[in-house]
């Protein structure tokens, strides 16, 4: 018989302060999930609050200056850059950040032209300077996407608005698959790449593969990783490689109680099927979370874990 970690029992009661996101989507869903199961093994007064977010920079900032003890951020490995002051983060680093585990969502950024314009590289955008109207989000110091797509888009050498293009820029992915479902634009980059939106407009653009000098550029200064598209994920597209833009954080700080931090970890893990079953009407490489979720590999995090959620880890029987 294989023995799981033990189920934590939290005697006193805790007043525990969440965010999320915007409040409809998935970080929000998993932040609901934590609060209803901590609160079943915690004391009889205990009170979960669920703040809104946008996800980004601005959660880890706000666990990091303890305005709340549990944030969830997207993509994982974006949060490295605030515990050693690198990015966005340059002026305020948060050393004492803390992992719970990670809610594994496969997921890239990716660039797209209209095959109209007959451009199937970066070097090809380079020499035809077309006057694109771009998609994609805003750049303002938060929003990871519209980092990342500046980013890309600088090292790349691509100058949007000074080739006279226009960017359209939004808040949530869905306002820019509007501007690309609509015609309004002609390019688009973006992530949330398993959403049904793509697969409606995917076969009327190239894909574009990211040069390996941009990756290499991203890891070194920032650790931002690269991963492939697979070949026909979007319509009759080949593989190429771009930015990772996976899995979502569960973030803290060192100083949550030992305790609590262990009970966060274990309803990860042991409870996972509660957030599992709200997902699998939906094919696991279309999924927004990438189910079936493995206890082991939710505790693989690039940002230290917590010793209470190391605990739980540690405990985890291996193959």
């Amino acid at each position: 018989m294989t023995h799981r970690p033990p189920e934590p029992t939290i005697d006193r009661s805790i007043t525990l302060h969440l965010r999320g996101d915007w409040g409809t989507a998935n970080l929000h869903r998993v932040c609901g999930w934590i609060s209803q199961e901590l609160t079943d093994r915690s004391g009889p007064h205990t009170r979960v609050a669920v703040w809104n977010s946008r996800g980004f920079s601005d959660a880890v900032r706000a666990v990091g200056r303890g305005e709340v003890q549990v944030a969830m951020t997207t993509p994982v490995a974006f949060t490295t850059a605030a515990l050693d002051g690198r990015g966005v983060f340059a002026d305020e680093s948060f050393p004492d950040l803390r992992a719970l585990g990670v809610v594994p969502q496969r997921d890239r950024l990716v660039m797209g032209v209209r095959r109209s314009l007959g451009i199937t590289s970066f070097a090809q955008l380079r020499e035809a300077k077309p006057a694109l109207r771009l998609a994609t989000s805003v750049h303002d110091g938060v929003n990871y996407v519209g980092l990342a797509a500046h980013e890309l888009l600088t090292r790349s050498g691509i100058d949007v608005t000074g080739w006279g293009g226009e960017l359209l820029t939004d808040e949530r992915p869905f306002e820019t698959f509007g501007h690309v479902l609509a015609g309004r634009a002609d390019a688009v980059v973006h992530e949330a790449y398993m959403l049904p939106h793509w697969q409606e407009f995917g076969a009327d653009f190239h894909f574009l593969e990211v040069e390996q000098a941009v990756l290499d550029s991203l890891w070194r200064d920032y650790s931002w990783p690269s991963a492939e598209v697979d070949e026909g994920h979007f319509p009759g597209a080949p593989a190429f490689r771009t930015l990772d833009f996976s899995d979502f954080l569960v973030l803290t700080r060192a100083d949550l109680a030992d305790d609590v931090a262990y009970a966060i970890a274990w309803v990860l893990g042991e409870t996972r099927d509660v957030l599992e079953r709200q997902y699998r009407h939906i094919p696991p490489e279309r999924s927004p979370v990438t189910y079936p979720l493995d206890p082991v590999t939710m505790g693989r995090t690039p940002v230290p874990l917590h010793p209470g959620a190391a605990r739980y880890y540690d405990a985890l029987p291996r193959p």
